[in-house]
C-alpha cells in the first residue's frame, strides 16, 4: 500500500484538540450581534494567524486595539484567556496517539501556534510527553504550509520524509507535505484516522486477540 513508516508526525489544533474563537468568546460577550462582528472583522483567524508565524502579542494586541478600541476587554481577553479556545481534546485522537506510543511507534508534531500561546497551553497537555519533538511555527517563525518548515522538522526529527506519516486536517498543509515526499493523512476524524493507521499496520485493530486477523 505505502512505504514503511518509521514515524507518526500529528498536527495539534483540530487533530489533537479542538480550537475555537467563538468558545472564549461566548463567555466574554453576551450579545450574539458584538460576538459575531469580533469574530467576523477582529480576532479573526487570519489576523491570529500572525502570532502562528511569529509576531508577538505585544505587537499584535495594542495595534487592534488602536483599531477597533471599542473591542478593548475582547482583545486583552484574548491574549490572557487563550487557553480557552481550546475546549478540549478531538474525540478519539488522544487514545491514538497512546495506542501508537504503547506500540512503539515515534510521534512527532508540527503545529502552527504562536510561541506565547504554546507556553501556556503545552503544560495543560500531558500527551506531548509521549512526543519526541515537536515543531512550533511561532517559535520558528514560519508556519505551514511553508515546505521550510516541513524540511526543518525532517532534519529535526531524524527521519526521511517518505518514510514519516503526517496527519493534519488542512488541506493545504496536506498538499504541501506530499509534495515535499511525505506520506500524508488528511484528517477528519479519529474513526477515519484508526482504520488508516490499522490499513499500514501501525496498529492493531480495536479488540486484536492475538488470533488470526
Amino acid at each position: 500500500m505505502n512505504q514503511r513508516i518509521d514515524a507518526v508526525v500529528f498536527d495539534v489544533g483540530r487533530v489533537l484538540y479542538q480550537w475555537d474563537l467563538a468558545a472564549l468568546f461566548r463567555k466574554v460577550e453576551p450579545d450574539e450581534a458584538t460576538r459575531e462582528r469580533l469574530l467576523r472583522e477582529v480576532v479573526t483567524e487570519e489576523w491570529h494567524f500572525q502570532h502562528d508565524r511569529g509576531r508577538t502579542l505585544a505587537e499584535m494586541v495594542p495595534e487592534r486595539i488602536a483599531e477597533f478600541p471599542e473591542f478593548e476587554s475582547h482583545l486583552n481577553a484574548y491574549r490572557a484567556r487563550f487557553n480557552e479556545t481550546i475546549p478540549g481534546p478531538v474525540p478519539g485522537s488522544i487514545e491514538l496517539v497512546e495506542r501508537l506510543h504503547d506500540a512503539g511507534v515515534p510521534l512527532f508534531a508540527i503545529t502552527n501556534f504562536g510561541a506565547e500561546f504554546w507556553a501556556g497551553f503545552r503544560p495543560t497537555a500531558a500527551v506531548f510527553d509521549l512526543f519526541g519533538a515537536i515543531v512550533v511555527s511561532g517559535e520558528e517563525r514560519r508556519a505551514k504550509p511553508d515546505p521550510a518548515l516541513f524540511a526543518l522538522a525532517a532534519e529535526r526529527f531524524g527521519h526521511a520524509p517518505q518514510h514519516m506519516l503526517f496527519i493534519d486536517d488542512n488541506a493545504a498543509n496536506i498538499a504541501s507535505a506530499r509534495a515535499e515526499g511525505w506520506q500524508v493523512h488528511h484528517f477528519q476524524d479519529a474513526a477515519t484516522l484508526e482504520q488508516d493507521l490499522v490499513a499500514r499496520g501501525l496498529l492493531r485493530p480495536t479488540g486484536f486477540s492475538g488470533g488470526p486477523l
